[in-house]
């Protein structure tokens, strides 16, 4: 079976993923701030798991894939300190929507995260599958298993995850960033832009010269020889998982914390 590599590409867009109206709804809905640090939470979860890469590289150059090692290496490395960054952004915009310092010590990694993780036990807790040690809901858990597959070194798996890498990486490109920057910056409903130093980690990645042009550039010329294998099969049977996964996750945070409408007047000092 041999694919190329726009039919992988067109089949990636034409997923209900590509579309998903998550971070439109966010905006619609003017979350409350402690629906926004539950929300930053399993967000911020998930972009945590996509970041390692494992022995994904090494098993590639194991396969004799070289370039495409190299490729992947590269995308790894531009990945490195970006957690903090994500933290300090979501304690800021949960402060610009409560209009008090809910989070005092933006740049605190550590307890930025523990207060997000607090917020989404008080409003997810309850969900059925919700993992009060990690915060996470199961829905969020299947979609961060996803990249378990990177510490496997066979075959198989090395080709699937080069098909979760495109994947990724467009959907980072083109509904992640841009739906995080509608919701976040161009709804105006946090008073903020691109330039403020809270919000660097939104900077670095979006638009033509951002992070994640880049990362998806440089997944399709990974892919592209791939999918003239005889393992193509299994490309797109990553970059499959990869999208149904994670639009179980939207699906989960929209109805559970934009359409549903919670709203709660306590907010936890």
């Amino acid at each position: 079976m041999s694919v190329k590599v726009d039919s992988l590409v067109s089949k990636i867009k034409n997923h209900r993923c590509y579309t998903h109206p998550v971070f439109l709804n966010w905006a619609k809905a003017n979350p409350e701030p402690e629906v926004i640090g539950a929300l930053f939470h399993q967000i911020q979860n998930f972009c945590a798991a996509t970041r390692p890469g494992w022995n994904f590289p090494a098993a590639l150059k194991e396969h004799g894939l070289q370039e495409q090692s190299t490729l992947m290496l590269e995308i790894v490395e531009s990945e490195g300190g970006h957690g903090p960054e994500l933290a300090t952004m979501a304690g800021f915009i949960v402060n610009q929507a409560a209009g008090n310092p809910i989070f005092a010590e933006l740049y605190d990694q550590k307890a930025t995260e523990a207060k997000l993780k607090e917020f989404s036990d008080q409003i997810l807790g309850t969900l059925p599958g919700y993992d009060r040690a990690t915060g996470l809901t199961s829905q969020v858990r299947r979609a961060i298993a996803v990249f378990d597959g990177r510490k496997d070194t066979d075959i198989a798996a090395t080709y699937r995850n080069l098909g979760v890498a495109l994947a990724l990486e467009m959907i980072s490109n083109r509904q992640l960033i841009p739906g995080e920057k509608h919701c976040l910056v161009d709804s105006g409903l946090y008073r903020t832009d691109l330039d403020a130093p809270e919000m660097h980690y939104l900077l670095e990645h979006w638009g033509e010269v951002g992070a994640e042009e880049q990362h998806e550039r440089n997944a399709r010329a990974a892919v592209a020889p791939a999918l003239e294998s005889e393992y193509a099969a299994l490309v797109v049977e990553g970059a499959e998982d990869f999208l149904d996964s994670l639009a179980s996750m939207w699906d989960l945070l929209d109805s559970s914390l934009l359409q549903s409408g919670y709203r709660d007047n306590r907010i936890a000092a």
